[in-house]
């Protein structure tokens, strides 16, 4: 697996995900529970992660819709 994104803005990831799906691209976020951890502030970023197969054409999908995934 890769990792996409890596925020702690859920709003994001949860757009970047309904992307993905929409192209028939399997993704799976990461750190989702963390905030049991972190009383529930925030600050831990949550991770999308792909299958290594899907990953140029997950990052070329986000790119295309305005999803700034860094370098």
């Amino acid at each position: 697996m890769e990792e996409l994104l890596r925020t702690t803005d859920v709003t994001l990831v949860g757009f970047a995900t309904a992307l993905l799906r929409a192209e028939d691209i399997d993704c799976f976020e990461l750190d989702v529970h963390m905030s049991v951890l972190e009383g529930s502030v925030g600050a831990l970023p949550r991770r999308l992660m792909v299958a290594r197969r899907d990953a140029f054409r997950a990052r070329a999908i986000l790119r295309d819709n305005g999803v700034d995934i860094g370098p």
